[in-house]
C-alpha cells in the first residue's frame, strides 16, 4: 500500500486531535483539520471566509438536527444557485479529502472523513472517546470556564459533531460499526493510542 490515510473522529476533550497530530508527526506525514477549508476554497474558487462562516452558522442552527442530506460524491456547478450552499461546501471538502487519499499519506481530523473515504481500501477510520470525567478534566485544563459552563460546552460541541455527521452520512456518530478502531484515550493515554493505530496499520497493510 503506497499511501495510507487515517481519519479520526473524536469526542470533545478526549484528545483525538492531539493523538492525530502525534501520529502524523511520528509518521512524518501531514495532518489536516481546519486547513481543509483553505484547500476546499482553492479547489472551488469560493472564498475561504464562506467556508468558515458556514461552519459557524451550522454550529448555531437546528438545520443539521432536523434534516439529512447524505453526501453522494457530486459537486454543484458554479452556475447553480446552490453553488455556495452548505451542501456544496461540504462536497468540495470531500473532494479535497478524496484527492488526498489518492495521492498521499496523511491524517484527517473530523469532517466525516471516515464516511467520505469509506470505499478507499487504504483508509483507517478511528473514533477516540473517553469517560465524561476524563473529557471534562482535560477540557478544564485548557479553557477558562466554570465546571458547569464546561459541561454545557462539551455537550453542545459533541451534539454538533453528532448532528453534522448524521446530516451528511445518515449514520450515528458514536456507532462503533462506522470505524475500524475505537480507542478509549482515558484508559490508554495518548501515546498508547498512537501505538495502537500504528500497530493496526502494520497488521493490516504489511
Amino acid at each position: 500500500m503506497e499511501n495510507i490515510v487515517v481519519t479520526i473522529a473524536r469526542q470533545y476533550g478526549s484528545g483525538g486531535k492531539t493523538i492525530g497530530e502525534m501520529l502524523a508527526k511520528d509518521l512524518g506525514i501531514p495532518c489536516y483539520n481546519v486547513n481543509l477549508l483553505k484547500m476546499a476554497s482553492e479547489e472551488s474558487g469560493i472564498n475561504e471566509q464562506l467556508f468558515m462562516q458556514m461552519d459557524e452558522k451550522l454550529r448555531n442552527s437546528p438545520i443539521l438536527r432536523m434534516t439529512t442530506d447524505v453526501y453522494t460524491g457530486d459537486v454543484i456547478p458554479p452556475e447553480s444557485s446552490e453553488f455556495v450552499s452548505a451542501k456544496n461546501l461540504f462536497n468540495y471538502q470531500a473532494k479535497v479529502m478524496k484527492r488526498l487519499a489518492e495521492t498521499e499519506s496523511c491524517v484527517i481530523i473530523g469532517r466525516a472523513a471516515d464516511f467520505v473515504l469509506k470505499d478507499y481500501p487504504n483508509v483507517i477510520s478511528v473514533f477516540v472517546h473517553a469517560s465524561e470525567e476524563f473529557n471534562l478534566a482535560r477540557a478544564m485544563e485548557r479553557n477558562s470556564m466554570t465546571e458547569a459552563e464546561m459541561k454545557k460546552f462539551i455537550a453542545k460541541t459533541d451534539r454538533y459533531r453528532a448532528d453534522y455527521y448524521k446530516h451528511y452520512t445518515g449514520r450515528e456518530w458514536t456507532d462503533a460499526r462506522n470505524y475500524d478502531l475505537c480507542l478509549n484515550s482515558g484508559k490508554m493515554g495518548f501515546e498508547k493510542c498512537v501505538q495502537e493505530i500504528k500497530g493496526y496499520m502494520k497488521v493490516r497493510f504489511e
